[in-house]
């Protein structure tokens, strides 16, 4: 796969193409420092943990992250929000809205709490992390070639609302996540598989 990407569990990947960037490091195993630039989307236990971030960036690492972060991490912090459009170290970020819509999850993810998703071009590939979130309105004036989109449930889509993302996004692979940790299993990695129209490919967990 161009560029080269990981899944290391949950909603946490390593892409590889220019530049290597990481989304929400978490319960990192195995960490090279090898982080260009480290993405957070919003600041729960399992998508920004200080010390996975410690684990994967160097002293010149750019963290990007929205404001709930700021104050709470000390080195190269670099604060966005929805709608921002900027290119870090060279690589073009799209910063887009990521939250609840279903009255049960309100408590989650509330649009108010400001979390994020990234549109990252690597290789001429943009690759659209969704962060935790339903279907979006927002999501019908995205573009993306790489999808990757959670499956679970509860706290995030389910794996039928994943499709009606992917139905919207139209992107020429999808890759679910937000599985196999906490809540979500391979059955519904599979299940969206079955059913996104697109074509999908489930990663197997890189340590």
């Amino acid at each position: 796969m161009d560029p080269k990407i990981e899944w290391l569990g949950h909603d946490s990947f390593r892409l590889r193409g220019e530049k290597t960037v990481y989304v929400d490091p978490w319960k990192i195993e195995h960490a090279p420092h090898d982080a260009d630039i480290v993405l957070i989307t919003h600041d729960h236990f399992d998508h920004f943990v200080v010390e996975d971030i410690d684990r994967v960036r160097r002293a010149d690492t750019v963290v990007v992250g929205p404001e709930q972060l700021a104050g709470k991490l000390e080195g190269n912090l670099q604060i966005v929000k929805r709608g921002d459009t900027l290119t870090v170290l060279g690589v073009p970020l799209q910063v887009v809205p990521a939250y609840n819509l279903r009255a049960d999850r309100q408590n989650f993810h509330p649009d108010h709490y400001g979390g994020v998703g990234y549109i990252v071009t690597l290789n001429g590939k943009r690759i659209y992390h969704t962060g935790d979130t339903d279907p979006l309105p927002e999501m019908k004036n995205i573009q993306c070639d790489i999808l990757l989109v959670p499956v679970s449930g509860t706290y995030v889509c389910t794996a039928e609302e994943a499709v009606q993302i992917a139905q919207m996004v139209k992107p020429a692979l999808a890759i679910p996540m937000h599985w196999d940790t906490i809540v979500g299993s391979w059955q519904d990695a599979n299940d969206f598989k079955q059913h996104a129209g697109v074509p999908v490919e489930i990663l197997g967990k890189t340590s």
